[in-house]
């Protein structure tokens, strides 16, 4: 994880979950798990408040939330006690043993990641899942050159095809870029499944 992004995100934490768990809800998002992902155990990579990984465990695939900020996992377990949460970064996702997933869920965070972590960091989320897993992706789109925010997060302009590289050994289900029904910025979204 990008140093500045990660701590923007341990210095402000109630503030971005407050926001996160008061937006409309990722009504977008929550169609296409329910379309594409199969009953089993879910990993919500850089699960932020635990919003994702809380409706998750509650729409019936048994979730764990794994986030890079000590800040925002505090946030998580405050706010949905009843999911697991623990730390783990991208590209390395440490602690999390191959094939151990029926679904990843890994919404809007590798626009945090430098490019050169771009690439790993998606080869290793397919490799935690099972088997005919299913891979949710999302990132929000940067034009042009790499950019920081107000508060010093990283929003990586990267070349798509560091990603699609990554998945050449799963099957795209879906490619899709659109303006998030939650953050109202633009998307890309992949589906994803690991080959059996």
């Amino acid at each position: 994880m990008d140093r500045g992004t990660l701590d923007a995100y341990d210095r402000e934490a109630a503030a971005y979950a407050d926001d996160w768990e008061t937006q409309p809800p990722p009504s977008d998002m929550q169609a296409l798990i329910l379309r594409f992902f199969a009953p089993g155990p879910t990993a919500d990579i850089g699960c932020g408040s635990g919003r994702d990984a809380a409706w998750l465990a509650a729409n019936g695939f048994p979730a764990a939330g794994f986030d890079a900020s000590e800040g925002l996992l505090s946030e998580a377990r405050r706010r949905h006690p009843q999911v697991t949460f623990q730390r783990a970064s991208l590209p390395a996702l440490e602690g999390l043993a191959r094939a151990s997933f029926a679904n990843v869920l890994c919404e809007t965070v590798i626009m945090h990641l430098p490019a050169e972590d771009v690439g790993a960091s998606v080869r290793r989320l397919v490799d935690i899942l099972k088997p005919a897993g299913t891979l949710y992706l999302s990132w929000r789109v940067t034009e042009g050159e790499d950019r920081r925010d107000d508060a010093g997060r990283l929003y990586g302009a990267f070349d798509p095809a560091l990603v699609m590289d990554a998945l050449s050994g799963a099957d795209i289900l879906l490619d899709d870029q659109s303006i998030s029904a939650s953050s109202a910025k633009i998307v890309r979204r992949l589906i994803a499944r690991r080959r059996p």
